[in-house]
């Protein structure tokens, strides 16, 4: 399912997860949303616009039962950025999901948005990029995670996520992967056939 929270390109992320083999629908419905095989958070616009809207549909509680109960969730965009503690946007601070540490905040960039096309860097043990490795995949954003601040010490039973970034004069959190949770900055319904590689390896993760 695709969450509706009042943001996101819901009808292009439902055709491109239908384009490889999904059935899939649309849905604000906090129980349904909560029960499916898998959901879907994209995410465009103002970080705090996006929290809003999803605390308006008790997106953090979906979220946090799926998890809790090992379901999966992939979140798109603003969907990624939700995701970590904070976002900060002119000057104010917005609170975030907090299931990564970090925060968002504005790319360094002389131009922005960073729009178009651009290369990951793969994170080692990476399966949302088994195939595509090397190919570009789509950007709209201006925002992102530049640190990555997920403790480590190698004394914890839990496997770190795999976090794959890009460089767009700042090098930031283009992916992750923490087991039932992933999400990608980049749009992969926008990204042509490597996009729809992406979507069918994570459809592929779920079986």
């Amino acid at each position: 399912m695709v969450l509706d929270y009042g943001s996101g390109n819901l009808r292009s992320v439902q055709r491109a997860l239908e384009r490889v083999g999904a059935n899939v629908e649309i849905t604000s419905d906090a129980t349904s949303a909560a029960s499916c095989d898998a959901l879907v958070v994209p995410g465009v616009g103002a970080y705090a616009s996006c929290m809003a809207g999803l605390t308006a549909v008790r997106g953090e509680s979906i979220i946090d039962a799926r998890l809790a109960g090992g379901r999966p969730v992939l979140g798109i965009c603003v969907g990624l950025q939700i995701l970590f503690s904070a976002g900060v946007e002119h000057g104010t601070r917005t609170a975030g999901l907090g299931q990564w540490p970090g925060t968002v905040e504005r790319l360094s960039a002389p131009v922005l948005p960073h729009m178009g096309w651009n290369t990951i860097d793969v994170g080692e043990g990476s399966t949302l990029f088994a195939g595509v490795e090397s190919e570009r995949f789509y950007f709209v954003h201006s925002y992102g995670v530049v640190s990555w601040d997920f403790p480590d010490d190698g004394r914890s039973a839990m496997k770190p996520p795999v976090a794959s970034w890009c460089t767009y004069t700042d090098r930031f959190v283009a992916a992750v992967e923490n087991g039932p949770l992933v999400a990608t900055q980049f749009h992969p319904e926008k990204s042509g056939d490597a996009g729809a590689y992406i979507l069918e390896n994570w459809l592929t993760s779920l079986r």
